[in-house]
Parts: structure tokens; sequence; C-alpha cells
């Protein structure tokens, strides 16, 4: 069998979600198939395995010393294909857990934005999400709305700015931002699951809106928002030429925006974005369908993606427009609800992310990364000469 790690936690604001949705992996994957075991990083950055991590009740307040836990890391050298122990600062590495390939449920910084992915391509083994360069724009609002833009697709008028320039000179901001048209929306440059993000329907609360993006990043977008605008999600899973494009889906209770606490945890029993009402697929008719699926599969070629992402989309109701509003390189709960009413399941929906890692790491082994010059001579003979 496959030794799956699932990896999950990290330092990131969306460290609880990021804990469902890898519990949420690890339950569906095939036991069959797959020797899947969980890795949790904690808002410490360390990083643990062990059978508790399999119980969500371990993570209500965590215990890096609880009994069964064993605290490892990963080499970023090729070759080394595990997780390792070290005793002391400076002991010998063991072994502790053969690793195959790591499925990634990181949702937010230090995990989802690349910087794991870009640890995982140091050390040679495949994982499941996007690579370093679409997990990185796809983490940044204002790059990513930059590259929605260049492809020629509907985005919503914006500004940005940052905290440094917030602090100095805010009526400079504000008027930017005001000249956009109330409401406005808020967010900072690199979270997600509505994190930090604040509606604003006027000066005094769209400097309340700004004072708390600021404190969870030092870039903020301020966007121009829609009067009760309809949401809609479309998701898609592959690698290179092979897409599948998901169903749309529209959730219900989109009268105002969601804030974190009303996507994860209002009735949510811990399912993650599973818990919330929907309707699948979207009541948008066909040839809305087409044009968000087709947007849908042109942003997942554009970027390079790999894996699962998921696209949102807002509909505005009086005018009919819809605009692209970003993209999620590994989206809560896998975005899987959105595959298994077309009859992909969760359980093979693991399997396609698996088979895509293990892909992406054969493209990259074909590709040649080394190139036979003559600087290094030069370089050498320039040295020699500077002896004389």
């Amino acid at each position: 069998m496959e030794n799956l790690g699932v990896f999950f936690g990290s330092r990131a604001a969306e460290h609880d979600v990021s804990i469902i949705s890898g519990l949420q992996a690890l339950e569906n994957a095939d036991k069959s198939k797959y020797n899947a075991f969980p890795v949790y990083v904690s808002r410490a950055g360390e990083w643990f395995v062990g059978e508790p991590l399999r119980n969500i009740a371990t993570y209500k307040s965590f215990d890096p010393n609880l009994k069964g836990l064993t605290k490892v890391m990963l080499p970023p050298a090729p070759g080394m294909k595990g997780l390792y122990a070290r005793k002391g600062l400076f002991g010998k590495l063991r072994l502790v857990q053969p690793l195959a390939c790591a499925l990634l449920a990181f949702h937010g910084l230090h995990g989802e934005d690349g910087t794991m992915q870009g640890l995982f391509e140091l050390a040679d083994i495949p994982y499941t999400s996007c690579g370093v360069v679409a997990s990185a724009a796809g983490m940044d609002k204002i790059v990513m709305k930059a590259v929605f833009q260049s492809m020629g697709l509907p985005v919503l008028p914006s500004v940005w700015c940052y905290r440094d320039e917030w602090n100095k000179d805010r009526e400079a901001v504000l008027a930017r931002a005001e000249a956009l048209g109330y409401p406005l929306f808020v967010k900072p440059s690199q979270l997600g699951s509505s994190i930090g993000i604040s509606k604003a329907a006027d000066r005094a609360s769209l400097e309340r809106a700004v004072e708390i993006a600021c404190a969870f990043d030092w870039r903020i977008l301020i966007e121009k928002g829609l009067d009760r605008p309809d949401e809609i999600n479309c998701a898609c899973v592959g690698f290179g030429e092979e897409t599948r494009v998901s169903l749309c889906e529209q959730p219900v209770n989109w009268q105002e925006f969601l804030t974190f606490d009303q996507k994860y945890l209002a009735g949510g029993k811990g399912k993650g974005m599973e818990s919330l009402a929907r309707k699948i697929p979207a009541p948008i008719g066909e040839e809305l369908t087409a044009r968000v699926r087709d947007y849908t599969r042109e942003i997942f070629r554009t970027f390079g993606c790999k894996g699962v992402v998921r696209v949102d989309y807002m509909l505005d109701r009086a005018s009919g427009e819809l605009y692209v509003c970003e993209i999620n390189t590994i989206p809560g709960s896998f975005a899987f609800y959105l595959f298994e009413p077309d009859g992909l399941s969760f359980r093979h929906l693991v399997d396609a992310l698996v088979g895509y890692a293990h892909e992406a790491l054969a493209q990259k082994n074909g590709s040649t990364f080394a190139y036979d010059s003559t600087i290094l001579d030069k370089a050498l003979g320039g040295v020699k000469n500077s002896k004389k």
C-alpha cells in the first residue's frame, strides 16, 4: 500500500478549517490502497505524527507532549522520502514514517501559498495541490485579480494599498476607495475563508474594515461590492490537458456577506464547507452555466493548476453581469460536494489527486535540469590568472 501523508494545520488564520478538511480526506482515503496517516503542523509550525491526531478532540487544546505523538521534520533533499525525527539539536536523524505522496489540506498562509509546495518540490515528493506558481498567485488576491484581468475576464473594480500607506495617509486611500462607490468589500490580500473581510456601506464602516484587514495583512484590497449578489462556485480537477469541471453551485444563504463563523461554525458541526446550504446545480440556466464552466477550465489551465481548485463568481441580480472573484487552490473540503452529484465520490477524488501528484513529478523528472557550459572553466581560468 502507498504511504499517503495527509498534511493539515499550519501557521494560518484558517488553521481550524484545515484540520476539518484534513480529517475528512483521511477518513475518505481508500484503506485498501493507502496507508493514510495524519501529519499535523501546529500553530507554532512544529510537525507531528501519531494516532491521537485522528481524533478531532486532540486539537481542542493541543498538547505537543501528548502520549503517542512524535515530532518530525521533512528534509528538503531528494531521495530521503520520509518524515524524520532528531533527538536533540544535533542528534542523528532517524526515519519515523516513509512518505510516498503528500495530500495537502492546508488553507491560507504557510501551506496553500506555495511555501509547502516549494518544500515538497525540493524533496522530490509528489503532492496533491497546485504547484508553487499557481499556489502563490492564487493566494494573493491582488496578483490573482491582475491575472484575471490579463486574461480578459470580467472582474469587479478595485483599488489596493499597503498597510504603511494606510497608516501614513488614510485620506488618500479613502478617496481612491470611495471613488468606486459603496458598498465596498475590504479584504486582506493573502487570506481566505472570509477571515478579515468586511463589508462597508459608508466612510465610518470603511475605516473600520480597513483597520480589521490591516491586522491580518500588509496589503489590502478594496473592491466594489454588489447589492445582494448571487454567489456561484465551480470546481475543476485535473492536471495538464486532463481537466474535469464540476457542477455549479449557489449557496442559498447568501443574503448578506458570510463571515468565517457563519461559513464553518453555525450549525456545521465540524463539516467544513459541506455544511453550507446550497443549490447544486445552480439554477442559472444553461448558457450562464456553460460560461462559468468555460471560465473555470480556462483559469485552471492558465494558472497551471494541479489537483482540485474552486473558482468563485458573483452574479449581479440587477444587471445579470457575471464577475470572477477568486480561485481557491485548496478549497475547503476539497470541494468534493461539487463532484459527488456528478458521480465522482470523495474516495475517487482522493485517488485522482494522488494520481495527478505522481504524474506531475514524472513530468518534472522528464525535464532537463543540467546544462553543461564553459562558464566555470572560464571563471577558474580567471582565478588562476589573478594569482600570477
